[in-house]
């Protein structure tokens, strides 16, 4: 598939910026981002919501009276989230990254510069478009409450969501220590649940630790727990981490920086287009996002996202 589809410079974009992203750093990085993008001769309308939704809200008004503006999210992989929201009904509009969050794992598969808001910006008003891959969650399906979402990481369920589920409901730390706090809480009493995995036409039936189905290679700010993960090649990775004692799964976690534990005993690696999880109790979660309980059904969509991101080498 090809990585670039033309380079023209937009001549507007509408950018969603996140004022509370990695402490407040969202609105310093928006605000320079949007110069440098002004200085490049682009027309930028900019939005700041007081809440996510007015943001979203403003921003699709905005994009519904300029057609061919495109799409800038400032803020780390929950705006590239919103982004994906507002741009399902448009697969042919562009979408921009500023990261400018904690984790920013969207922007660091693509290449995008992290902590370089002015760098991120010349990305963008260079114009060089590349189509990726999107993975589609559905849980729910064709009920009342179905959900569908669209992702450009990881999903992950097992003990990185009960993680997630504990942490969202703390007020106290924040940022990445709620998680490490939250991680302490719920490890002593976690156990492996039993995963029904339908792997395109295999079919699975294992206690897990943690499963993650990557459409990019990491989560959580840079742990390539997807180290084969691409989001060009039509498929996802997914990791699988089967039982295991406790002590031994602190002592595989330091690997999941450099993506050395899939080389362990009780992690196991596969490849597929659609996959279908199913466990009692057990919630899944997708850039940085609850999506809902499983069952969850999960398809790649090939090239589904035009981004703007830097031009391959030469």
């Amino acid at each position: 598939m090809p990585s670039s589809l033309n380079e023209r410079r937009p001549d507007h974009v509408v950018a969603l910026i996140n004022p509370t992203s990695a402490k407040g750093a969202g609105a310093k990085a928006g605000l320079r981002a949007v110069a440098a993008m002004r200085a490049a001769g682009i027309d930028v309308t900019d939005i700041v919501g007081r809440s996510a939704a007015e943001g979203e809200q403003r921003a699709s008004d905005a994009l519904l009276k300029n057609h061919e503006a495109a799409l800038v999210v400032v803020g780390g992989d929950g705006m590239v989230s919103a982004g994906l929201r507002l741009l399902t009904a448009e697969p042919e509009r562009v979408l921009g990254i500023i990261p400018a969050g904690t984790g920013n794992d969207t922007a660091r598969s693509l290449g995008i510069p992290l902590k370089d808001p002015e760098a991120a910006a010349r990305v963008i008003a260079a114009g060089e478009i590349g189509r990726v891959d999107l993975g589609e969650a559905t849980v729910g399906a064709g009920t009342s409450a179905e959900v569908v979402r669209r992702f450009s990481t990881v999903l992950a369920c097992g003990l990185d969501s009960k993680v997630n589920d504990r942490a969202n409901q703390m007020s106290w730390p924040r940022g990445k220590r709620r998680y490490d706090l939250s991680m302490l809480m719920e490890l002593p009493r976690f156990k492996a649940p039993r995963f029904r995995i339908r792997l395109d036409d295999r079919e699975l039936d294992d206690e897990c630790m943690l499963i993650a189905v990557g459409n990019g290679p990491s989560y959580g700010g840079g742990m390539l727990i997807c180290p084969e993960a691409r989001m060009d090649d039509g498929r996802f990775q997914l990791t699988e981490v089967h039982k295991i004692s406790k002590p031994a799964l602190l002592a595989i976690f330091p690997k999941v920086f450099s993506g050395r534990h899939v080389t362990h005993p009780k992690v196991d690696v596969h490849h597929a287009a659609e996959v279908e999880l199913r466990a009692d109790g057990v919630s899944c979660w997708a850039d940085g996002e609850r999506i809902g309980a499983l069952p969850v059904t999960l398809r790649t969509l090939p090239g589904a996202l035009r981004v703007f991101r830097p031009a391959p080498a030469a």
